[in-house]
């Protein structure tokens, strides 16, 4: 069984035996290699009852031989490493069957090698992974017809814990005299693979392993329960033509352990596939049927590809019925050479509220699946893009689950984030409209990437978009198409943040904009305060919010001008009925206000900034900030939001409510004090910083109720005046 828990002890204790322990050359009878055991430095200790005349390794002892058959056993050290290998490597035993379909396809590599250099003779059956389920027996069998393994083969390859006969192939591809074919067949070689072989005793309560090389004539049986010994067989004539395609190619039958009986149903088996080795470049079937239909296609040349393999591989990818509204299909050399196909969706599911989205690209060494999508190959805020990223160069741990380079794949992963939005980029300047599309559907992924990724933040900054007071409803805008309009003298980009575009260009806070034809950013989005405040500056100008106390237009060279001409004779009715306050009037009006608002505001002064309304808030904390945090606070059980600080309070001295407010402040029987509440209420809400307003009803009713006495009094008054006359 797997066991985990106990690798990270066994694998200490195994490197101190390896450290103190030496190794011996292997004696073969060939040079012909296949599967391997493992990547590391395991070999097998000496033995004084070894034969070297039989071309067995030394570190071997033969318990008995009859006949053809021969037992041979491991040291006893050496069974040890065998247990941790088998049971302590991996993190998911499903993985033994691909470790298995990579030795198979390398086998297939390399008998297809010596086809091309003319080495190869036999029959011309087709190069194919054949994996054979019986549930009622419990087996699972692989069988391919690649270039086989010899008696000697079987032995040093399945026999040694760490020999990679793939890895010594493509060395001697390296040096060998045929430039034109060892290219392409070591580029095929996936090698490297972890354990590889011995990966099957997770499942497998034995293994037998039927082999033939290409081009002889006799084959060899190699079984093994796992527990440090194996048997080397001969197989007849008869039986090696029932279970080796014309006659070369290994078969792997494993006799699976009762809790992994599951192994021996197709239908796991072919999601195995489809998960792990769905791009080997040979058909792989079971019982008959092709699984892996799909090519992986980023690793062709794009020239070579058409609309439609691009959209069946996104289909594949992504599980996706539609078209995506972006690809991205390139090659990186730096830090290791990279083969990269990315696909952006045309639409994501967290907006429907369905949870945060998992990672959608895999990682894959030479076309075999590394890690499906991990959260580390790209950041977090990309993790709506779907596709595959392959290096044939990525250290690997031994298990071949994870990269074995944590500093290494931080840089991979800044290469691919600079690319991605290095492409966007391109699409905003050259496909406008696609891009606004883009960006209308994920533009809270790159806000969010904004906010947390500061390696990031300049590139993300030049593809953000915002409607804005200087363009039309419903068009956006960048902001260097903002620092593009500014006058020279300004030195600020303004921001609104408000739930609407009439809500932002209603607001008290746009007036002074309005009045100087001022160009405002709008904003609608809880996040974006967060977004202005983590981006603070951009072109050399800092983002402003336009509800800051400091703002003063006048300082740069901006004029104030008339209004607009349909608002001209509303503004002279308002303003012909009444007469600003003087200065001191206005500052005895703020004093008066300082004191009916105890408690509510810190000061009281006068703006100039207002022409239509009668008071704001400045300098107040953000209303999206204190929705963020009750959100969090309500986590908390029992956890109460903090009250509203005294806020600074603005008045315009010239406004009718303002004048009206004055003149009955010292009236005890007035209605002045509830007016002063409701006035600041009304400032709180236009700056969002009001979430429940139901607190003024009363407030309200009492206002309603002095309007309407009022009222009455007038008319009773009237009447009485009509009979007296």
């Amino acid at each position: 069984m797997f066991q985990g828990a106990r690798s990270v002890s066994k694998l200490a204790r195994a490197k101190q035996v390896l450290a103190k322990r030496s190794t011996a050359p292997l004696q073969l009878s060939t040079t012909r290699t296949f599967m391997r055991a493992s990547t590391g430095a395991m070999q097998l200790s000496h033995s004084t009852r070894t034969t070297v005349k039989m071309g067995l390794p030394s570190s071997f002892s033969v318990r008995k031989m009859s006949g053809t058959s021969e037992t041979m056993e491991f040291q006893a050290e050496t069974r040890k490493l065998l247990d941790i290998v088998t049971n302590s490597i991996y993190t998911d035993r499903e993985v033994f069957l691909r470790e298995l379909i990579s030795n198979a396809s390398d086998a297939l590599e390399k008998y297809r090698y010596q086809q091309v250099t003319g080495e190869a003779t036999g029959s011309d059956i087709p190069l194919e992974i054949n994996i054979i389920t019986d549930e009622k027996a419990k087996t699972l069998t692989i069988v391919d017809s690649g270039i086989g393994m010899s008696r000697e083969d079987l032995i040093a390859n399945l026999g040694t814990i760490a020999r990679s006969g793939s890895k010594q192939f493509v060395e001697n591809l390296k040096n060998s005299a045929a430039p034109d074919s060892k290219g392409s067949a070591a580029d095929g070689i996936i090698g490297q693979f972890g354990v590889g072989f011995y990966s099957s005793f997770m499942v497998s309560d034995s293994v037998d392993v039927e082999s033939q090389p290409a081009g002889e004539t006799s084959a060899h049986k190699w079984s093994s329960d796992g527990s440090g010994q194996f048997t080397i067989d001969g197989v007849s004539a008869e039986e090696a033509a029932e279970h080796l395609t014309g006659g070369r190619g290994s078969r792997i039958t494993m006799h699976l352990k009762e809790s992994c009986a599951e192994y021996a149903q197709a239908d796991k088996i072919k999601s195995i596939i489809k998960k792990y080795s769905a791009f080997v470049s040979f058909p792989v079937k079971v019982n008959g049927e092709v699984v892996n239909t799909v090519q992986a296609i980023w690793a062709q040349d794009k020239t070579t590809i058409t609309e439609e393999q691009y959209n069946d591989f996104y289909r594949f990818i992504a599980t996706a019925y539609d078209k995506p509204m972006y690809r991205l299909h390139f090659r990186a050399d730096a830090p290791i050479e990279l083969k990269c196909l990315f696909y952006v969706p045309r639409f994501h599911s967290e907006k429907f509220g369905m949870g945060r989205i998992e990672p959608g690209v895999n990682l894959y060494s030479r076309k075999v699946l590394i890690e499906s999508k991990p959260a580390d190959l790209l950041p977090g805020w990309l993790r709506f893009l779907k596709g595959a990223v392959d290096s044939e160069d990525l250290p690997l741990s031994l298990s071949r689950e994870k990269p074995q380079n944590s500093a290494l794949l931080r840089r991979i992963r800044d290469v691919l984030t600079r690319k991605f939005l290095r492409f966007l980029a391109d699409e905003a300047k050259n496909n406008p409209t696609t891009y606004r599309e883009f960006y209308v559907e994920y533009h809270m992924f790159l806000k969010e990437g904004l906010c947390q990724d500061y390696t990031f933040m300049s590139q993300i900054s030049k593809l953000m978009l915002f409607e804005s007071s200087a363009a039309e409803a419903g068009e956006m805008v960048s902001l260097d198409d903002y620092i593009s309009r500014c006058a020279p003298e300004q030195k600020h980009i303004y921001y609104l943040i408000a739930p609407s575009r009439d809500a932002a260009l209603q607001s008290p806070y746009y007036e002074t904009f309005k009045k100087h034809k001022k160009e405002v950013l709008l904003l609608y989005n809880t996040i974006d305060d967060f977004v202005m405040n983590n981006l603070k500056e951009f072109g050399g100008r800092t983002l402003l919010s336009a509800e800051t106390s400091s703002i003063d237009l006048s300082k740069e060279g901006s004029v104030p001008e008339d209004a607009e001409d349909e608002n001209k004779e509303d503004s002279k009715d308002k303003k012909a009925s009444v007469t600003p306050l003087t200065d001191a009037e206005a500052e005895d009006c703020c004093t008066w206000l300082s004191m009916a608002l105890t408690g509510k505001v810190s000061s009281v002064k006068i703006t100039k900034r207002l022409s239509d309304s009668p008071a704001i808030v400045t300098d107040h904390e953000s209303g999206a900030l204190r929705r963020m945090m009750k959100m969090v606070e309500q986590a908390n059980a029992g956890a109460k939001g903090e009250a509203l600080p005294p806020q600074n309070l603005e008045i315009n001295p010239s406004h009718p409510l303002i004048v009206n407010l004055y003149s009955m402040k010292d009236d005890p029987s007035s209605v002045a004090g509830l007016v002063a509440e409701q006035m600041l209420d009304n400032c709180l809400m236009a700056a969002g910083l009001i979430e429940d307003p139901r607190y003024m009803l009363p407030r309200l009713n009492d206002l309603l109720l002095a309007t309407t006495q009022h009222h009455k009094n007038e008319r009773e008054y009237d009447a009485q005046q009509s009979k007296s006359e």
